[in-house]
C-alpha cells in the first residue's frame, strides 16, 4: 500500500469527526507496519487525547512501535496546552517513521513539529497529499492565515428565485427546501464551530437552531444586533452605534476564536458577507416551490462548482478560494 492510500485513509478518518472536535482540528492518523495499518486515530473533544496519541495507545504490542510508519493529516504538535506535545510521545515510543500531509498554519507548531522529530532522530516524509490535506484543515487554514472563521453562507429558494415570503401569519420559519434538504442543514450546523443569524431572522422567524435532526450536538450560535442576548442560548455580536460589516463581524469571532461559522441569515445579512467579498463556501438550496411574491435571494456573480439532488431539491455549491 503506498503512501497517498494511506494518507487518504487519514483523510477520511479526520473527515467523520468533522465537528467535534474544536478547537482542536480534526485530525486523522494512523500506524502501518509490515503491510497492514496496526492503528487508527483521531482528535477527541476538547481537552481529550490528539489523533497521534489516540493511534499510538491503541497499539497493544508496543514492540511494534520501533519498525512502524506513523501517517498524520497535519503537523504534530510540539507545545504543552491542554495536552502534552505530541511529538514527544511519538520519539518516546520509538516511532522512526512519520509521514505528514501538512504543516500546521499555526505559528506555536509550524515548522517545529517537524523540526523536533527531524532533530530526534525521526525520518520525516512531508507534503502527502498536502492539497487534500489542507483542504481537510480549511477551516483551520482561514483561522490562522486570515485571521477570521472560515465562512459558509446559506441559504434555501424558491424556483422562482425568492427566500421567504413578503409577509406570514406567524413567527415561524417559512419552509422552502425539503426535509432531507433540513436534515443535511442540520448536519452541516453540527460540523462548524458556531451558526450566526441577522437580529431580523430572529425577530421574524424565532429559529431554534440546532440540530435536532441529525445528532443533536450543537456548537455556538450567534446574532447580528442588539437587544438580543440570551435568547434560545444565543450570543450577541454587537453592532451598537456601527456600520454594519462583514470584516468586523469576522473580527469579532476571530476574538471570540472561533474557527468556523455558516451564516444562516437574511437576504440583508448574506448580503453583507457577498458583497465584501468575505467568504468562502456558498451552499443553496434550490427547490420547486414557487412563492410569487417575496424577498429577493442574494445573487451570486460566481457560477457553482458542483450541484446534486436532494429529493425535489438541487443543492449547489460555490467556493471562494
Amino acid at each position: 500500500m503506498n503512501d497517498e492510500k494511506l494518507m487518504k485513509r487519514c483523510i477520511e478518518i479526520g473527515h467523520s469527526v468533522l465537528g467535534l472536535t474544536y478547537p482542536n482540528p480534526n485530525v486523522g492518523s494512523l500506524l502501518f507496519c509490515d503491510g497492514k495499518i496496526i492503528s487508527e486515530g483521531f482528535t477527541s473533544r476538547a481537552g481529550g487525547n490528539h489523533s497521534e496519541i489516540n493511534t499510538i495507545i491503541n497499539v497493544k504490542d508496543k514492540s511494534l512501535f520501533i519498525k512502524s510508519t506513523l501517517f498524520v493529516t497535519l503537523e504534530p504538535c510540539c507545545h504543552y496546552g491542554k495536552t502534552p506535545p505530541c511529538t514527544n510521545e511519538i520519539v518516546r515510543r520509538g516511532i522512526k517513521n512519520v509521514v505528514i500531509g501538512c504543516e500546521d498554519p499555526n505559528s506555536i507548531v509550524k515548522s517545529k513539529g517537524i523540526k523536533y522529530l527531524k532533530e530526534n532522530g525521526v525520518n520525516v516524509r512531508f507534503g502527502i497529499l498536502e492539497k487534500e490535506c489542507k483542504d481537510l484543515h480549511k477551516r483551520l487554514f482561514v483561522y490562522f492565515e486570515k485571521n477570521r472563521p472560515y465562512i459558509i453562507l446559506k441559504w434555501a429558494e424558491s424556483i422562482d428565485g425568492y427566500i421567504a415570503p413578503k409577509s406570514k401569519r406567524d413567527k415561524r420559519p417559512y419552509w422552502i427546501s425539503n426535509k432531507l434538504s433540513r436534515q443535511i442543514s442540520h448536519k452541516w450546523r453540527s460540523q462548524e464551530h458556531a451558526i450566526m443569524i441577522g437580529h431580523n431572522t430572529v425577530k421574524y422567524d424565532t429559529p431554534i437552531l440546532n440540530t435536532r435532526n441529525w445528532n443533536n450536538i450543537n456548537n455556538r450560535k450567534f446574532i447580528i444586533g442588539n437587544d438580543q442576548i440570551g435568547l434560545n442560548g444565543f450570543e450577541e455580536i454587537e453592532t451598537k452605534g456601527k456600520t454594519l460589516k462583514a470584516l468586523n463581524i469576522c473580527q469579532n469571532l476571530h476574538d471570540k476564536k472561533i474557527q468556523s461559522v455558516i451564516i444562516e441569515g437574511g437576504r440583508f445579512t448574506l448580503n453583507k458577507f457577498l458583497e465584501e467579498d468575505v467568504w468562502d463556501e456558498v451552499r443553496v438550496f434550490k427547490a420547486d416551490t414557487k412563492i410569487i411574491d417575496g424577498i429577493h435571494a442574494p445573487k451570486l456573480k460566481s457560477k457553482y462548482y458542483k450541484k446534486t439532488r436532494v429529493g425535489k431539491d438541487t443543492l449547489y455549491y460555490f467556493k471562494n478560494y
